[in-house]
């Protein structure tokens, strides 16, 4: 039977009264100081504050969770590498520092919007080519970010009912909400793991419960790297996911890059500076955490030119302050995203 346990999550909270884009104050801002949402779990739901969603008080959730010591806690004084993905994105599980951090960012480097929303249509025609093309059926999805739109599920199940996927992260948003989309789907979880103790992720119960992997694994690693600034690590973190793949198998990978070293090390200084463990890299550097798989065509790119196809499902728009931001790649491309999909022989 399973056992019944509670999740906390704590939040902090600054007084600084930063309003929605709508206008009205965020509701995090008439909080107390630190509120403390404790609920029940098992066969109920609970229920979870929203993140900076206008109109809204809070969401449902089907959460659950067979550890009753798990404890998830977050700030939202602090920005976060999935809910700055997410405000790019067009979403709304984003808060006031989130929205300033990325808004800082793109003073700097306005093409990296355009960057991030390449990255997530690039999600699309990678898991559409795994599932369709390639027979994949196993997805694992390292560092997912938040649930957005055309997540790795959604993708590869219109195109193979039974695809399993799993996601990994370690932000305890991502669990709460990724439970919550995921709680009728029999067949994807999400698990939250630091990816770069691949052994903890390989062998933890959820994915040794919906990958088989005696049998062909398609492993993404979308707009990750950067975020593991030792090289080592993330040569370790992707070499042992890859390691444990079966022949057939695929690697999907990417990762913001610069026009050359300068720049990357440019980059890096705007992402340190919003509070962002990070590092951009070379093309040439990034190739070498996949050297030995062999790439589809047409190979590791700048995502915008990976199998482009103007027909698939649009973006949601984005927020009114960053559409000036919006075709700045056209302009130049000092910072993109680079990555491609590769064939373990």
């Amino acid at each position: 039977m399973r056992r019944r346990g509670r999740i906390e999550l704590t939040l902090t909270c600054s007084s600084s009264r930063e309003q929605l884009r709508d206008g009205r104050r965020d509701p995090v801002d008439v909080w107390l100081a630190s509120l403390r949402v404790v609920f029940p779990l098992g066969r109920c739901a609970g229920r979870i504050p929203a993140l900076g969603k206008p109109g809204l008080d809070d969401v449902e959730s089907a959460v659950s969770t067979d550890d009753p010591s798990y404890s998830a806690k977050f700030s939202v004084d602090v920005p976060t590498p999935a809910r700055m993905y997410n405000y790019g994105l067009g979403g709304k599980d984003n808060y006031a520092v989130d929205r300033a951090a990325v808004r800082a960012i793109n003073a700097r480097f306005p093409e990296a919007l355009d960057a991030t929303r390449a990255n997530r249509l690039f999600l699309y025609r990678v898991v559409r080519f795994l599932a369709r093309d390639a027979g994949i059926s196993q997805f694992l999805d390292l560092g997912s970010g938040l649930p957005t739109q055309h997540n790795v599920h959604q993708v590869a199940q219109q195109f193979r009912p039974d695809a399993h996927v799993v996601y990994v992260d370690n932000d305890p948003i991502v669990l709460t909400h990724g439970r919550a989309v995921l709680a009728e789907n029999e067949y994807t979880t999400v698990i939250a793991q630091d990816m770069t103790k691949p052994d903890e992720v390989l062998d933890h119960p959820e994915v040794r419960r919906i990958i088989d992997f005696t049998q062909p694994v398609a492993a993404l690693f979308l707009s990750v790297p950067h975020s593991i600034p030792d090289d080592e690590m993330a040569r370790h973190t992707i070499g042992t996911i890859t390691d444990a793949l079966v022949s057939g198998s695929y690697v999907a990978l990417s990762q913001f890059v610069g026009a050359d070293q300068q720049t990357a090390d440019e980059f890096t200084a705007i992402m340190h500076s919003v509070g962002m463990k990070w590092r951009s890299r070379t093309p040439d550097q990034v190739k070498a955490f996949v050297s030995g798989l062999e790439p589809v065509e047409p190979g590791m790119v700048n995502v915008m030119d990976w199998r482009p196809d103007p027909t698939q499902p649009p973006l949601d728009p984005v927020d009114p302050a960053l559409q000036s931001d919006i075709g700045a790649s056209t302009e130049r491309e000092l910072a993109r995203e680079f990555g491609g999909v590769l064939r373990k022989p």
